[in-house]
């Protein structure tokens, strides 16, 4: 027997060894290759070759070839990409606006206590010129990366204050400026449920929950709402630290398993919980992605908290940060990550996703049951399904074409100029001539006001027109192209209730900074109501 093992073992071990002796002579050869074209390009090429544009686009699509979220970051990029994963960067903390190229930079919104804010720089704010520089004929983006800067340096701004009409010059010292993962956390009308909105998961973020947390729970908490929606993940340490918040001390949260080098590694909570007996619900979306995905799932499979909402986007992928010559980066998925009832939260394949890129539908006949720790049936195929599904608000078309062409914006910045204060956010409410004054305001901009039914009926037509059969019909489809139309202002007065919410939320923003935003939108959240009045999961 003994004999029979060490075969078996020499010949398991023969075979790792052909195998990778086998990919390494595939990578070498691959490498040869691509070379020896390089070079043959660089000799015999008519024009001059573009070696940068020509090098970036090659590893860009080697690396599409494997998964969505395998990318190489250039060094010209790296202060991007800790914007993108870190959320942080060095500048003076505002969010600006440039209508036009050789006009000036507009403040649109000063982060609360960051640099901006300090300085009095308020919405509305022009700057004229970044130490001593025009900002005329800078783009935006130009006027963004002079405001920039590493963290302790100063700039220097002329600016013509919003109400005053006064040019002063404002010196600021930049600093490290973190948007904070945690938009917002508070009871809610109540008294008795606690809300917090959490919008990332970057350092830190754990302990500030289990901080807030307990504030909440000393302020009267006996409900917990925990929204993810549209939270597209971050460092899983910190959806460990969160879900600690909530289960014993060594509890599974997720397992990693990667390919034979990387092996796989099981993560529990080391921390002491807070609270093991509180009602949880979470809830989520298609845009609750990766460790939103992790928190949901542990505390789903775990018994610990009832999930809401729709059905979360399916990232089960985890990714590794590796350096690179000339200071770049490669983000590699490393490994996939697996719920405490072994459920693979990763979409089965990529090609069926939703516009969106969350997971599409995937039939119950893919997929496969786990049990959770009270044995109630949950099942992978991509993403987590939500114990109670509750749809949320669906834009219309006007609505982000109102937004996407600027009309909210513009609005906002010219009520900001003839109002000095609002009411606190509880009590800010649009009021009728304030609405009328925003149809007479959007009339006169340019967008696109056409019904999703209009733009259909205009595409009908146009195909009609094409296979020759538009004239014989001209009578009928005249008809209803008159039902159809409707003016500029009728078509945004229409919209009056899905309007009203996305114009009080900007304008509160802009005086009371984002907190006070989200206070406007769980005034309007159809979700959040449902889902307080839904019963929560039984546990037995």
């Amino acid at each position: 027997m003994k004999k029979i093992l060490l075969t078996l073992s020499a010949a398991t071990l023969l075979c790792l060894c052909a195998g990778a002796q086998s990919r390494n002579f595939n990578l070498g050869k691959l490498v040869e290759v691509q070379t020896a074209i390089l070079q043959e390009l660089s000799r015999s090429y008519v024009d001059t070759l573009p070696v940068q544009r020509m090098g970036e686009a090659g590893i860009d699509a080697m690396l599409e070839s494997l998964d969505p979220y395998t990318v190489y970051v250039p060094e010209s990029e790296n202060e991007d990409f800790e914007m993108m994963i870190g959320k942080t960067y060095g500048g003076i903390g505002a969010l600006i606006y440039k209508p036009q190229k050789d006009g000036d930079v507009i403040i649109n919104e000063p982060y609360e206590g960051s640099p901006a804010a300090k300085a009095g720089l308020q919405c509305g704010d022009a700057i004229l010129s970044i130490d001593g520089q025009t900002v005329h004929g800078l783009t935006a983006s130009q006027s963004s990366e002079r405001m920039k800067g590493k963290p302790g340096t100063k700039v220097v701004f002329n600016v013509r204050k919003v109400r005053s009409g006064q040019i002063v010059e404002v010196p600021i010292i930049r600093e490290r400026i973190h948007l904070p993962d945690i938009e917002y956390s508070g009871l809610l009308k109540d008294g008795k449920t606690g809300y917090m909105r959490v919008s990332g998961f970057t350092e830190g973020l754990g302990a500030e929950l289990r901080k807030r947390f307990i504030a909440l729970r000393e302020q009267g908490m006996k409900k917990f709402v925990l929204d993810l929606r549209g939270n597209g993940g971050g460092l899983m340490s910190e959806a460990i630290e969160i879900v600690s918040v909530f289960v014993p001390k060594g509890s599974v949260v997720v397992t990693s398993k990667g390919n034979a080098q990387v092996g796989e590694q099981v993560f529990r909570t080391s921390a002491d919980p807070v609270d093991l007996e509180m009602p949880l619900v979470i809830l989520v979306d298609s845009g609750s992605a990766s460790s939103s995905e992790i928190v949901t799932g542990a505390l789903q499979d775990l018994d610990r908290a009832t999930v809401m909402g729709t059905r979360t986007f399916g990232k089960g992928l985890v990714q590794g940060i590796r350096p690179l010559p000339y200071n770049g980066q490669l983000k590699i998925t490393t490994a996939k990550y697996y719920t405490p009832s072994g459920r693979c939260v990763q979409a089965i394949d990529y090609s069926h996703r939703n516009e969106d890129g969350s997971v599409g539908h995937i039939p119950d006949s893919l997929t496969h049951e786990f049990r959770t720790a009270h044995g109630r049936v949950v099942r992978d195929g991509g993403g987590i399904t939500p114990d109670v599904e509750i749809q949320g608000h669906k834009y219309s078309r006007l609505a982000y074409s109102l937004v996407y062409n600027g009309v909210v914006e513009h609005f906002v910045l010219d009520y900001v100029t003839r109002h000095e204060s609002i009411a606190p956010a509880k009590d800010f409410h649009l009021s009728d001539d304030e609405w009328e004054a925003f149809l007479t305001f959007a009339e006169k901009e340019k967008f696109d006001w056409r019904s999703s039914a209009r733009t259909l009926y205009d595409q009908m037509r146009k195909e009609l027109s094409e296979d020759g059969m538009e004239e014989g019909m001209k009578a009928e489809l005249d008809a209803l192209q008159k039902a159809l139309d409707i003016d500029k202002k009728s078509a945004v007065r229409a919209k009056k209730d899905e309007l009203v919410p996305i114009i009080e939320r900007e304008v509160v923003i802009r005086y009371l900074f984002q907190a006070a935003g989200v206070e406007i939108d769980i005034r309007y959240d159809d979700v959040l109501a449902k889902a307080l009045e839904s019963p929560l999961i039984e546990i037995k």
